[in-house]
């Protein structure tokens, strides 16, 4: 094995967090020591242990004069846990192969720089690009302190996402239904209009075995999710938000008691005003949120630049009808040199369906 197999053992290891480690970044640490990797670990869970020192507590012989090979640069501050730079300094660790940098203020090369000053032989920007793949949610979060939003939907061939009577089960099939599952599981949130929640009653939770449910975000502006629907039902076990601008008082108390924590926020053209959600979402360290719905908000969220990523499952069906929904509604642009544009295509067949993954071009935003 040579420096690139260990970071991108490094890197496999780092994956092993997703959907647990938010707010915090996944990292992966491998450490080495005459040619043979003699410990490993990765950030499993936010408030635990963190890659480096659980590759140190891992060591079969002792870590001196051996080399670290790290996905993201070591912290040097105390947060949830103590700093990394600590354990590596006392470990004996002579070399350090960093991947990313690491945009905290706290961090920002404080923790290569401290390393350096401390003897130790430092390599950064080892395998960048692929350490950084690893972490665009924590890096747009830690930069902006706003989610990361990933939008997503699925659709026919045609772009609709239901027939036009509005039934929309299953636009999909089963092996792509799966995937929107582990999508779930790995943003923090999972974002719906009330039009969505009122037409399918759904429970918005992850269905993997292993799964992590992420936190139920309802745009509703007038609170008119019924107390009786699924999500209301559940509250107390999923942890679920309501955005509304003009709260009812004795319906948001209900909501409360059944565990629903409600958000007053500003209007704008008759929905929430999404910025400011997305700032208040912030906050509360919802770090990244899947959009499911509807095309409405799916609109609103594209117009007002805060959508990252798309996600999108098609089907190979047609169902045609000029009035059945689309993905994406809205006014729409008013010309096609006006439409919102992507780079970075990613496909991937799920049996008969196809996966569509692009990025938001930053000019967009």
């Amino acid at each position: 094995m040579n420096d690139e197999d260990y970071m991108r053992r490094a890197i496999a290891l780092a994956k092993k967090g997703e959907g647990w480690v938010n707010p915090n970044p996944m990292v992966g640490a491998v450490i080495v020591k005459n040619g043979r990797i003699i410990g490993e670990g990765y950030h499993q869970k936010c408030g635990e242990p963190h890659a480096e020192r659980n590759a140190l507590a891992s060591c079969t012989e002792p870590p001196e004069g051996a080399a670290l090979y790290v996905t993201l640069e070591p912290c040097c501050h105390y947060g949830r846990t103590p700093p990394c730079t600590d354990a590596i300094l006392e470990s004996g660790i002579a070399k350090v192969v960093i991947g990313s940098g690491d945009p905290n203020p706290k961090v920002a090369g404080k923790g290569a720089a401290l390393l350096k000053a401390a003897g130790v032989d430092v390599e950064e920007g080892f395998l960048k690009e692929e350490c950084d793949r690893l972490n665009p949610v924590y890096f747009h979060f830690i930069q902006t302190g706003l989610p990361y939003l990933v939008l997503k939907y699925a659709m026919t061939l045609d772009g609709k996402t239901a027939a036009v009577t509005g039934a929309s089960r299953w636009v999909t099939g089963e092996t792509a239904r799966r995937d929107v599952h582990r999508l779930r599981n790995r943003y923090s949130g999972i974002m719906a209009g009330i039009g969505t929640v009122l037409a399918d009653d759904p429970l918005l939770t992850c269905r993997l075995p292993d799964g992590r449910n992420p936190t139920r975000i309802l745009c509703d502006s007038r609170l008119r999710l019924p107390l009786d629907s699924q999500i209301c039902r559940t509250a107390k076990e999923v942890p679920t938000i309501m955005a509304a601008a003009a709260a009812d008082g004795d319906k948001k108390a209900r909501l409360e008691e059944m565990g629903v924590k409600v958000l007053t926020i500003p209007e704008k053209d008759g929905m929430v005003d999404l910025p400011i959600l997305m700032q208040r979402l912030g906050k509360l360290e919802i770090d990244s949120i899947l959009l499911e719905g509807g095309g409405q908000l799916s609109y609103s969220a594209l117009k007002a630049g805060l959508v990252q990523e798309v996600y999108a499952y098609v089907a190979p069906k047609i169902f045609g009808g000029a009035e059945a929904k689309t993905p994406v509604e809205g006014p729409g642009v008013l010309s096609p040199d006006q439409a919102f544009r992507f780079f970075d295509p990613e496909v991937t067949a799920l049996d008969d369906d196809l996966r569509l993954r692009y990025r938001v071009r930053k000019e967009e935003l």
